[in-house]
């Protein structure tokens, strides 16, 4: 009897995803370069070629270069994806987990704000909606958890230094998620500090409210598979490339 209710309560427990992405610098203007996800043992990690050059100061501290339209790490060749791609493979992830939430490090102000346009620019907006139950950003979150704590930095590297006494590659988005995740197994936030500081696309750019459970148990929009959101990106492939055959001609 126990063992099935403990099953039930496991079952229950909403799906964590943490997430982040690598940019060709630190304005909104700046381009996705590397967008990275885990969720226990499950992760995703993919590299995209921006189309503007590197910020002297992102490539210093990522190591991304861009030569030739193509995409260098620590001056080692990368594949990459397009960005449709990557989007549509990270929404896939995000529908394995069954609406899971969103976790990030200063993700409210910078990555989603990066997300959320770049998802609006090739029209899969709702489709990533449909796929999470919300966001959450660790830093405001770290704050009021560690607000005792009379600590300098609430940046990552630092509290995962500082918690888990652990150093690490920072600044590699696939290594600052499997850190993220570390530390927010210490961090324990109570289910109420939650969802104070859960937020959607559409209200990150408010500020945080007590009262989240409209975000939270909002109904899932119908949900399509995978292989059709491949197909539509061959076919809007296909209909650019014809429209370029008709303008050649």
């Amino acid at each position: 009897m126990q063992s099935s209710e403990s099953d039930r309560a496991e079952k229950s427990r909403e799906s964590l995803v943490f997430f982040d992405l690598e940019t060709t610098g630190l304005g909104q203007t700046c381009e996705i370069v590397q967008l990275a996800a885990v969720s226990g043992g499950h992760s995703l990690n993919l590299y995209i070629t921006p189309r503007c050059r590197m910020q002297r100061g992102a490539a210093k501290v990522t190591g991304f270069k861009v030569r030739r339209h193509r995409l260098y790490l620590h001056r080692r060749l990368v594949l990459t994806n397009s960005l449709r791609e990557v989007l549509v493979s990270f929404i896939a992830f995000l529908r394995m987990l069954h609406r899971p939430l969103v976790i990030g490090h200063n993700i409210r102000r910078f990555d989603c704000r990066l997300l959320a346009r770049a998802l609006d620019e090739l029209n899969l907006r709702a489709e990533f909606d449909s796929s999470i139950s919300g966001c959450v950003d660790t830093l405001p979150l770290a704050r009021e958890v560690l607000k005792d704590r009379s600590l300098q930095s609430f940046r990552q590297e630092n509290l995962v230094k500082e918690l888990l006494d652990v150093d690490y590659k920072a600044h590699d988005a696939l290594e600052d998620v499997r850190a993220l995740q570390a530390l927010y197994s210490v961090l324990k936030p109570s289910p109420e500090l939650i969802c104070k500081h859960r937020f959607t696309l559409d209200t990150m750019l408010n500020k945080p409210v007590k009262a989240c459970k409209s975000e939270a148990e909002g109904k899932p929009l119908q949900q399509r598979p995978l292989w059709e959101h491949f197909r539509q990106a061959v076919k809007l492939t296909e209909s650019k490339a014809e429209d370029g055959e008709a303008n050649g001609s």
